[in-house]
């Protein structure tokens, strides 16, 4: 105890301002890595560490197991996952679905980036529409052929100029490829009126390739294959002119075409979800009960779910009570059958997208929306709210409803928001449901940052009082060590403790 005491005598004040600066500075910095680690990954790094590293030594599950299963459990499809970069498998594999309301990256994609300097999309969203664009515009037959040979080179492409380039190469080789006009279309196109000069250019093209291979359907030869390709070429060009013509507010036209195309389409195409084309173009125009029928149709308990069909529920309810509704007549009467309907079917919204309500809202910024999507993810309440927050504004007191939907039951997937970082650009804060507490390791080292440069600002104004503290709290801790050796030299020989003071 003397030789504590001692010890602690020599320690100038200035010692003490220098270790607590330094225990300050430690800790900071470690609280600023926690934190951009917490916001980039939505975890904490120590954490991470302990669970993967510690969890085993302790008798804990294996991690990779648990994540495994978590992932299995909260995604509704396994068709795609992806690598965060950093060697740490942190997304678990989720369906993606193609966005029936994408945009045009030459026309709308690239003249953001041009005009902000962001990029709208990400590499991840790119490689899923080059993967979709391999499967539908090629086939086993078109193996040998110079032009798709260069086409599938032209999908896997990064570059825009160089997509472009090798779009115009394959043209040369062959006029009929259509899957060339479409690429030329979606890339080089400037604006919708040129996008669509080009689509048409692709549509008769397609059709006089459908012409050719009609002879093969349901001929079960290698050359079925043909005419499949020959009609998922024709129906997707057919709905990306469809969608210019809505954009270029030819609604009715559009509204026909996209009819047309939910007769003519087999099977097979129906990820493209095209009645949400239509749903959308019937809310432009303001068709609501052609839009109910619609919804009648293709909104069952079979069917996949969205959140175009769930909020468009919603919101054709809504519109029956909006424009009379108030909240504090509500609140003193109660609520009608039809504001109770209405009521229950934002709800079932927000249950299905619980992000949807904060871009409606306009609580949150809309950005472009994403080339795929992941149903009930940020991503996809992205994608409907970008076209259908003009739909809410129209009708009259709909958006005072939205904060009705009270509190959610439905189970909701722990896996979306790993899977939407990838999908979504750097510069978007996702949307986090439920929202994530702050770990504990966060408000640790911020509590500990906190108390230390409290002591190094003290001990630097009051050095002597300080150290003064300082010494009598070290000599309080060191009385139970003190103690302990006390009773451990009256019980144990002298011997012993005088070979254990020379180990």
């Amino acid at each position: 105890m003397n030789m504590a005491n001692m010890f602690l005598s020599t320690l100038s004040p200035k010692f003490y301002v220098a270790l607590t600066g330094t225990s300050s500075l430690i800790s900071g910095l470690i609280l600023i890595f926690e934190w951009w680690y917490f916001r980039k990954y939505g975890t904490s790094f120590i954490e991470q560490v302990s669970l993967t590293h510690l969890s085993p030594w302790l008798g804990g599950g294996d991690p990779a197991t648990e994540g495994a299963t978590a992932g299995a459990n909260g995604s509704d499809g396994s068709d795609n996952g992806s690598n965060n970069g950093d060697g740490q498998s942190q997304t678990p594999e989720c369906k993606m679905w193609r966005n029936p309301l994408n945009l045009f990256r030459g026309a709308e994609y690239q003249r953001f980036q041009a005009a902000r300097n962001r990029e709208p999309l990400t590499y991840y969203d790119m490689n899923l529409s080059a993967q979709d664009h391999q499967t539908f515009f090629t086939c086993d037959a078109d193996s040998g052929k110079p032009e798709y040979e260069i086409m599938q080179t032209a999908w896997r492409e990064r570059n825009p100029e160089a997509r472009i380039r090798l779009a115009k190469e394959a043209l040369e080789k062959s006029s009929d490829c259509a899957a060339a006009y479409i690429l030329l279309a979606e890339e080089e196109g400037t604006t919708i009126l040129e996008v669509e000069r080009i689509l048409k250019q692709a549509l008769r093209v397609a059709e006089a390739n459908f012409r050719k291979t009609v002879i093969y359907r349901d001929s079960n030869s290698p050359q079925e294959s043909l005419h499949r390709r020959d009609m998922n070429v024709l129906i997707y060009v057919k709905r990306r002119v469809a969608m210019c013509t809505r954009r270029l507010g030819r609604l009715k036209e559009a509204i026909k075409m996209f009819r047309d195309l939910l007769k003519e389409s087999p099977p097979w195409m129906s990820v493209l979800n095209m009645h949400e084309n239509l749903l959308e173009a019937l809310l432009e125009a303001q068709a609501y009960v052609d839009a109910q029928a619609v919804l009648a149709r293709y909104d069952d308990i079979s069917l996949p779910k969205s959140a175009t069909i769930c909020y468009t529920a919603a919101l054709l309810k809504a519109r029956a009570v909006a424009d009379k509704f108030s909240p504090d007549v509500a609140t003193k009467r109660g609520l009608t059958a039809a504001e109770l309907a209405a009521v229950e079917a934002i709800h079932r919204a927000v249950e299905f997208n619980p992000h949807v309500p904060k871009y409606l809202l306009e609580m949150k910024p809309l950005i472009l929306p994403t080339e795929h999507i992941l149903k009930r993810g940020d991503s996809e309440a992205i994608a409907y709210s970008f076209f259908h927050l003009p739909h809410w504004k129209r009708v009259d007191g709909a958006l005072n409803l939205l904060p009705l939907h009270g509190h959610l039951f439905f189970p909701y997937p722990n896996s979306t928001e790993f899977a939407d970082r990838e999908l979504l650009p750097s510069f978007h804060e996702v949307s986090v449901y439920p929202k994530k507490e702050l770990p504990f390791f966060i408000l640790f080292t911020g509590a500990l940052c906190s108390c230390t440069a409290i002591l190094a600002l003290l001990t630097h104004q009051y050095p002597e009082p300080m150290g003064i503290v300082a010494k009598t709290i070290l000599s309080w801790s060191y009385m139970p060590i003190q103690y302990v050796l006390d009773k451990l030299e009256a019980i144990l020989p002298s011997n012993i403790l005088h070979q254990l003071s020379r180990v």
